[in-house]
């Protein structure tokens, strides 16, 4: 039985591919046509994917008819057609039978079903799925996922980080991670109590959240359309940042508060985060300490629901210690080019073996670097076209994370830490003294072997990694593109 798993007609198309209950690829569109945060499928992701043999059926990712009822809701016409799945499908030659999943619970499955939980609460927070924008479940092996808590559209926490990442002067739904490392070089407290009372009603007129009840955040505002009409004097960098504090303290501030609320109702010690929301991990470091263990699927996004929604109906676990799952670029890791290239010009790029599944790079599709040069951040910046004020991630031998971080690192760059050498290393250590930690531990995979070569040849246990793309672009997928890359670029690209 082969089964195709779609998320798409929306943002960010991937496609998963199971063989009975094995999941044997998943990718996005964008790595196969070149357009960033590609909505359609296309010709190059379903032809790869049929090496696994022609779809017996498709599973979509969400409800169409009830998406259908709540754009129409929401002003945004009446878009059948759009929403057609069967026909929408049909222009690419899938004419298998469809079956379709509620879009909060294909979050949820995504993330339960890949972690080791057999219990545990699961949160999911997004701009809007059909008409949930926060769901709350317990997952429980004999009982699969049950939702306890629900908080449907216009009162989205997700709809407002994108909101403000637009008024900041950044692309919705695409660049909310700039705005959470804008907000390192910016004072929280300057705009807190006025966008937080200006854009949540308190609950029960006396406080914002009451968690003994339920853990509702009520908007002020329905901003599906952005809120530019807020404050536009403020404009200067200065007044960016510290817009950006401000929402990311109070995106911090909420979240902490729906955990404290699901871990009061929950049975389970495990908490497992999904939903967009999930990739920021300045806040999911806030809320680590409040359960036993936490679980993050590394592609927590609409994207990440590709896997979801198939396992939404097979209701089975299965094991995700990588995200290893796209396109494959076969032979050695190229390890001696790397360390030889690294120590001669401080950078260089990889892409050999499977892409990753998500949208950060764990060293497969990665640009490296030495994380000792002062000058490094500022090179690897201008390679990527980025503003210099972005941060860079660290890979690092799990058995010298504790050594040189101070806080919670795990395999998918979920959470921050603090830098506890940042003189040493200044090329992976934020404005705010934190790092986005990838560890990786003794799996024998190329990113592995590239560390204890590296550690061996300079006792420096860790690397800069950051995807292998410039920003507006996809990241590599084939050999074709990374020779574009190398060629457009002038970073050496390995394979």
């Amino acid at each position: 039985m082969i089964t195709w798993g779609i998320s798409a007609n929306s943002h960010d198309a991937a496609l998963s591919v199971f063989t009975d209950e094995r999941l044997e690829f998943a990718s996005h569109s964008e790595r196969f046509s070149g357009i960033k945060n590609d909505a359609h499928l296309n010709r190059g992701i379903i032809d790869y994917a049929k090496q696994w043999g022609e779809p017996d059926e498709v599973i979509w990712y969400e409800r169409p008819l009830v998406k259908t009822c709540r754009q129409l809701y929401a002003g945004q016409g009446f878009r059948f057609r759009e929403n057609n799945i069967s026909q929408y499908l049909q222009r690419y030659g899938i004419r298998t039978p469809i079956r379709y999943t509620n879009h909060h619970l294909a979050h949820a499955a995504a993330g339960y079903y890949t972690s080791d939980f057999t219990e545990a609460c699961v949160v999911v927070i997004d701009s809007i799925g059909e008409f949930d924008s926060l769901t709350i479940w317990h997952g429980k092996e004999e009982k699969g996922l049950q939702r306890i808590y629900s908080q449907s559209y216009p009162h989205s926490i997700g709809l407002w980080y994108s909101a403000f990442t637009q008024r900041i002067g950044l692309k919705p739904q695409e660049d909310e991670y700039i705005l959470m490392g804008m907000a390192a070089y910016g004072d929280p407290q300057r705009f807190f109590n006025e966008i937080l009372h200006k854009f949540f009603h308190p609950v029960d007129g006396h406080s914002w959240l009451d968690i003994y009840d339920k853990p509702r955040v009520k908007m002020r505002h329905n901003l599906h359309r952005g809120c530019m009409w807020w404050r536009p004097e403020l404009n200067t960098v200065q007044d960016l940042f510290d817009i950006a504090a401000a929402v990311q303290a109070i995106y911090s501030y909420l979240l902490k508060y729906i955990s404290n609320w699901a871990r009061w109702k929950s049975p389970s010690a495990n908490l497992v985060l999904m939903g967009g929301c999930a990739l920021n991990c300045s806040a999911n470091s806030s809320i680590k300490s409040d359960w036993n263990n936490v679980w993050i699927m590394p592609n927590p996004g609409d994207a990440g629901s590709a896997v979801g929604c198939v396992l939404a109906h097979t209701n089975k676990h299965i094991k995700m210690d990588n995200a290893f799952l796209g396109y494959n670029i076969e032979g050695e890791y190229p390890v001696d080019k790397i360390i030889k290239e690294l120590a001669q010009t401080g950078i260089c790029g990889v892409a050999s073996g499977r892409a990753e599944f998500g949208p950060r790079a764990f060293g497969n599709r990665s640009l490296l670097a030495d994380p000792r040069g002062n000058d490094i951040k500022d090179r690897v910046n201008v390679i990527k076209q980025r503003q210099q004020f972005r941060p860079f991630a660290p890979v690092v031998l799990r058995e010298y994370a504790e050594d040189n971080f101070d806080g919670y690192t795990n395999s998918f760059m979920q959470f921050t830490s603090i830098c506890k050498h940042p003189d040493r290393y200044p090329a992976i250590c934020h404005a705010d003294g934190t790092s986005r930690v990838q560890t990786v531990g003794p799996n024998g995979s190329g990113i592995r072997r590239l560390l204890e070569a590296w550690y061996e040849h300079t006792g420096c246990p860790m690397l800069l990694n950051t995807s292998l793309n410039i920003k507006g672009k996809p990241m590599v997928n084939d050999l074709t593109d990374a020779k574009n890359f190398a060629t457009m670029y002038g970073v050496k690209v390995f394979s």
